[in-house]
């Protein structure tokens, strides 16, 4: 029985045109080799399985292989090539620093670095997790990584760029790997498995190049787990059971559901879900996903952006024509707002069920006006109408209008009315703003991201009362002693503020600390007192911070007897005459 060997190593590739989802990477380094413009060290990050140790691989095989081709690959036939291929090639060498990263470990590569190549052009070190390596270990190899012999040449990976020290960082050339697309992942995975010899269904290699999350390396292992599951046939429905996911019916039919407002079969098919094992909070982001999906299927430019097969991108765009764009971007808002607060809610399904249900309704919260409230704004009373029409008509109309409305009012019925003022608002639409009925009889069901209305200003009413200085100060006084038992500090401060009377409308007073003006309950306390007894609310407050003589405090004897001399000097005769002396 022969060995099995793994997807993930038996189709590694080794060669730059056969690395996946990494094309300006593998062009830069080719043409590197091809103008003999090589850095002397290279830094490869990125996520896990996209391919940085097996460029690192290819890289060190083509600057080596003596007779490599006009696109810059390996020829696999020269005594280099055999060797690497042979896994004996002195010239490459590789390191695990995640187990090898002491200092001792780097003096040894040091060491090894001394020594020029037997066979090829390059020694090549791939040091692989770099950032593993110690603080210590990291600033042994600064000098040999700055200026290496001219055949040595090193290459750095790491998936934690962020962990390595800059001074590492700015000896190397940084090159950065990117998540491998879905759609990259797919089309290696159908290569695999038509040269496998593997029927697999388009739509479970697709699960699989999602469930990857963009590493390939990982999607070779879960089509390893899948071949071992279904053998040579792989079904959509063999995948999504075996990997634990939730099937796309699940998300079709709970939108249809919702598009019916059918309460009940949504909780019926979300018990469903629970009981066949999985994660409500998966199958709120997964309804996210879907929402998202049917949104970029309103528009066909949009469609190639769903990472799903071309038979699902048909069904997507079919219920995409059910919804609206406004019902999409709520339902979509409402699926986030449930998915943040998650984990914060006590009863998780409840937490669901309240949004998949609230779902239902954001239909009825659309702006748009519907023939039923033309109806039903058309059967409001003749003076509901007039009086509206009336303020529009007012504002953009000319007197004209406004009189023969009027007069229409006074010598018709209501439905005559109705009549009248519909032809006025007619006449004058291009200059008029319609009327939105929408608006009038709008539900509130829903209001995730709806913005609040607009509260009308309110204009405070002027008071300009003529302020004298002698009323001002004793104006000033009784607030001072009204507030003296509820915030006594603010009372004295304000009670020696001496406020003065400039220009008629500012009231300047001085404050010695400027704690009493960031003091803002009891600041608005003090205008609104002075606008109600002096009624005026056109004044202007304008504080002044004087610093006040500061007293000297005596704390020692001798600073006590030094001023008790300065106050009376026959005080310093009566100490020598006694001949006392200060305990000091």
């Amino acid at each position: 029985m022969d060995n099995f060997v793994v997807s993930a190593r038996k189709y590694r590739p080794i060669t730059f045109e056969s690395v996946v989802g990494q094309k300006a990477i593998t062009s830069t380094l080719q043409n590197a080799i091809r103008t003999n413009t090589l850095a002397q060290a290279f830094l490869f990050c990125g996520p896990r399985g996209v391919g940085k140790t097996t460029c690192a691989r290819i890289m060190a095989k083509t600057i080596n292989c003596m007779n490599p081709t006009a696109e810059m690959e390996a020829c696999d036939e020269c005594e280099s090539c055999r060797s690497f291929n042979n896994s004996n090639s002195f010239n490459i060498y590789e390191l695990d620093a995640a187990s090898n990263n002491s200092v001792d470990d780097i003096r040894n590569l040091v060491e090894q670095v001394r020594i020029p190549p037997q066979v090829g052009r390059y020694k090549v070190y791939i040091i692989d997790e770099v950032h593993m390596l110690s603080q210590a270990a990291f600033n042994a190899f600064l000098k040999t990584l700055e200026e290496p012999p001219a055949y040595a040449k090193f290459i750095l990976a790491t998936t934690e760029k962020h962990k390595i020290i800059p001074t590492i960082l700015s000896r190397c050339q940084i090159f950065d790997f990117k998540r491998i697309t879905v759609d990259d992942i797919f089309k290696h995975l159908q290569n695999i498995a038509m040269k496998e010899g593997i029927n697999a269904e388009e739509e479970a290699l697709n699960i699989i190049a999602q469930k990857a999350d963009g590493a390939l390396r990982d999607s070779l292992s879960i089509f390893d787990q899948m071949v071992s599951f279904s053998g040579k046939n792989m079904t959509y429905k063999d995948v999504i059971n075996n990997l634990n996911v939730l099937d796309y019916e699940y998300y079709f039919q709970m939108v249809d559901n919702i598009l019916n407002k059918d309460n009940n079969s949504i909780l019926l098919l979300l018990n469903k879900v629970v009981e066949s094992g999985f994660d409500i909070q998966h199958f709120i982001q997964g309804l996210a996903s879907h929402l998202r999906n049917l949104l970029l299927g309103k528009d066909v430019r949009l469609i190639d952006l769903m990472e799903v097969s071309q038979q699902l991108k048909s069904r997507y765009a079919e219920q995409a024509q059910k919804c609206s764009q406004y019902f999409l971007l709520k339902t979509l808002d409402l699926a986030n707002q449930c998915d943040l607060n998650f984990r914060n809610s006590n009863n998780k399904r409840l937490h669901l069920e309240i949004c998949l249900m609230k779902m239902c309704y954001v239909e009825a919260s659309s702006p748009r006006v519907t023939e039923t409230q033309s109806q039903q704004v058309n059967k409001t009373t003749s003076q509901q109408v007039v009086e509206t029409t009336s303020q529009q008509v007012n504002k953009t109309t000319s007197k004209r209008v406004v009189e023969t409305t009027s007069q229409q009012v006074n010598k018709s019925t209501s439905q005559q009315v109705v009549e009248s003022t519909s032809r006025q608002v007619a006449e004058t639409q291009s200059q008029t703003p319609t009327v939105r009925a929408g608006r009038l009889s709008r539900p509130s069901t829903i209001s995730i991201t709806e913005d609040e209305p607009k509260k009308e200003e309110v204009v405070e009413e002027v008071w300009n009362d003529t302020i004298d200085q002698e009323r001002l100060a004793k104006v000033w006084d009784e607030f001072a002693n009204a507030i003296q038992s509820s915030s006594p500090s603010f009372s004295v401060s304000i009670k020696n503020a001496e406020p003065q009377l400039v220009n008629g409308i500012e009231v300047h007073y001085k404050v010695d600390n400027m704690l009493v003006t960031k003091d803002q309950n009891n600041m608005q306390a003090l205008r609104e007192y002075l606008k109600a007894k002096l009624h005026n609310n056109q004044f202007v407050l304008k504080e002044e911070i004087i610093e006040r003589a500061r007293e000297t405090v005596l704390y020692t004897d001798k600073q006590k007897f030094e001023k008790m001399a300065t106050d009376n000097p026959n005080i310093v005769n009566i100490k020598q005459s006694l001949n006392l002396q200060l305990d000091i």
